[in-house]
């Protein structure tokens, strides 16, 4: 993962606060340019961090919310008020102080409303088919301003984890997971194409759990089997965004 540029923070905390500053510059100039913007969320404790961080920054005003897309890169595949959804987390988070308009969010469906996480995956790909084809594209997938990660202790992504088949796969954007090693063991997750289809992929790495994975993805002898953190970039931009504890002694990026 040499291609990716780090930006180490002092905290969680400060982490937190600046991704938020970097999300929202994103979104503002996507929507100069576009006329709306697209983000794809992550779970997680950090990505849960980012986004409270955003429905408390002052600057948040300077995005019009009613024309941001959210989409999601991956789900538990639970009941939809389940507190183990990244959706559900994601909304607690935001705390109703973001204008988003119901019809540009774009939950993976539940258990109670899918009988099977194919059938989940099936729809939400047909919802990106969807929106990009309203967008003029044929690629099945709309354009993603921003993909925000986290990585997992094991060097995983979104639900792609070391050693399974689901990293490999690139015949289809959107697949069912079974048996994953961290619970809960049923999901839904987007593949490397469509992570790596993002203009900018942003991973964030925090706490010094996160350190061996951390070298782990930037060891150039990683693969996508050993270490899935290792194999996620944008099209324009790659970032590791990491605490410094995550990384020690690494000096600030003078671009950060």
């Amino acid at each position: 993962m040499n291609h990716a540029r780090i930006v180490p923070h002092g905290s969680q905390e400060q982490l937190a606060q600046e991704t938020s500053r970097r999300v929202i510059t994103v979104l503002e100039q996507a929507q100069d340019e576009r006329g709306e913007a697209t983000l794809v969320l992550t779970g997680g404790s950090m990505g849960n961090k980012v986004i409270q961080a955003i429905a408390n920054d002052p600057d948040s005003a300077l995005v019009d919310w009613s024309r941001v897309n959210v989409w999601w890169s991956d789900e538990r595949f639970v009941p939809g008020a389940d507190s183990e959804r990244n959706g559900v987390q994601a909304a607690d988070a935001a705390q109703g102080q973001l204008d988003l308009e119901w019809d540009r969010i774009h939950p993976i469906a539940a258990s109670d409303e899918m009988s099977t996480a194919e059938e989940a995956a099936a729809d939400y790909r047909e919802e990106l088919a969807t929106a990009a084809e309203q967008e003029g594209s044929d690629s099945g997938l709309p354009y993603f301003d921003l993909m925000l990660l986290s990585l997992g202790p094991d060097t995983h992504v979104a639900s792609l984890f070391p050693g399974r088949e689901e990293v490999t796969v690139t015949s289809t954007p959107v697949m069912a997971v079974h048996d994953s090693p961290k619970p809960p063991p049923t999901r839904v997750t987007m593949t490397l194409p469509a992570i790596n289809s993002a203009e900018r992929v942003w991973l964030l790495v925090a706490g010094s759990a996160k350190a061996e994975a951390l070298a782990a993805i930037r060891d150039p002898e990683a693969t996508p089997q050993s270490a899935p953190g290792s194999a996620v970039r944008g099209t324009e931009e790659t970032l590791l965004l990491v605490t410094e504890d995550a990384l020690p002694g690494l000096p600030q990026d003078p671009e950060g």
